[in-house]
């Protein structure tokens, strides 16, 4: 099982990056870079690139709307290089509050449009003229679809370090999921809870897998976890209630009533009468109520939050759900504190 870090994107990045290096000599296997509607994560990855020797870089997620699918494949070709072959594309689709909200565009055929950028990006990779035809991208743009008619099909100048740099999807709906499973090197859900995930994902996962083609290696499953490895009772209930925190954002407040992923994959999990309350107090303005009507059963059971051995059993579980990578959030007060809590997770997964 590997180990990840994602990086918090909203301050502290010069300073987090100048540490690297210590996740690094601990085990860290990746680390990875958000983008929502904040600084692009592009730059920053080449500057995590730079001050890093042996970690992977992923970008987590860029969305599929806001770049052209072939701006895509270049950045992340020449991300690969600048990394010297370390660099994992994770996209996904977003959602219309930041696709239509922030970037003023239709957020619309995610699906669709995700399979036919996962297309044209390999075939940016493999250095082929470019030419698709498609639902969504027309490559070259013929007349019939807008162009002047004077485009043709063009293939990448440069050479890529690897002709097939690995993509994960990140994706929560099951067509998604079935997409991720059939055509992608991983896939990435968010708030994933092992006893759930067979019931939640999978027969969209069987689905997917049944149609894999047999060039690709085995589903990477990665995803992103709070941890907190402490015996100290004070310190793991602050841990707690930034877990509880969290998913009351995610499953109160992300999207609207009758609108929100994260509300319906709460559901899926058997908590459908509490995700509905999460999301009434949540919308109310009453947060806190919120925080603490999340479930205790869902709050541990997709974080890593308590003492050595507790953290140790719960990553054998994850590992026996089919997990591959545990992208660590840790939320220890102190860089040390941090530090530790990689080192003992990477002991733990072996």
């Amino acid at each position: 099982m590997k180990i990840g870090m994602p990086l918090n994107y909203a301050g502290g990045f010069r300073e987090t990056v100048n540490h690297l290096r210590e996740f690094e000599s601990v085990g860290l296997d990746r680390v990875l870079l958000p983008e929502a509607y904040s600084f692009d994560s592009v730059s920053q990855l080449g500057f995590i690139a730079a001050m890093t020797d042996r970690v992977e870089i992923a970008s987590s997620i860029l969305n599929i709307y806001s770049r052209t699918p072939t701006l895509l494949a270049m950045t992340a070709a020449g991300l690969d290089y600048v990394s010297d072959g370390r660099f994992v594309l994770g996209i996904g689709a977003s959602g219309p509050q930041v696709v239509e909200g922030f970037h003023g565009l239709r957020y619309d055929r995610p699906l669709t449009r995700t399979r036919e950028v996962i297309d044209i990006c390999r075939q940016v990779w493999r250095r082929e003229p470019v030419e698709h035809h498609g639902d969504v991208y027309h490559l070259p743009l013929t007349k019939e679809h807008g162009g002047g008619g004077l485009g043709k099909p063009l293939k990448l100048i440069n050479h890529p370090v690897r002709a097939r740099i690995p993509i994960i999807l990140a994706a929560l709906g099951p067509k998604s999921v079935e997409l991720a499973a059939e055509v992608c090197e991983g896939w990435e859900p968010i708030f994933y809870l092992p006893e759930a995930a067979k019931a939640a994902f999978g027969d969209a996962l069987a689905a997917g897998v049944a149609r894999r083609s047999a060039e690709l290696a085995p589903l990477e499953i990665s995803a992103d976890v709070k941890v907190l490895i402490s015996e100290d009772r004070d310190e793991l209930e602050r841990g707690e209630w930034e877990v509880r925190r969290h998913l009351a954002l995610y499953v109160g407040g992300m999207g609207a009533r009758g609108k929100n992923f994260y509300n319906e994959l709460a559901g899926r999990y058997g908590f459908v009468d509490e995700a509905r309350l999460v999301q009434d107090l949540y919308l109310d303005g009453r947060k806190e109520e919120a925080a603490a009507a999340v479930p205790a059963e869902l709050v541990h059971g997709v974080a890593l939050i308590g003492a050595p051995g507790h953290v140790a059993e719960r990553v054998a579980a994850f590992a026996e759900s089919g997990l591959t990578t545990i992208n660590a959030s840790c939320v220890a007060s102190t860089h040390e504190g941090r530090v530790k809590d990689i080192a003992l997770l990477k002991e733990y997964a072996g």
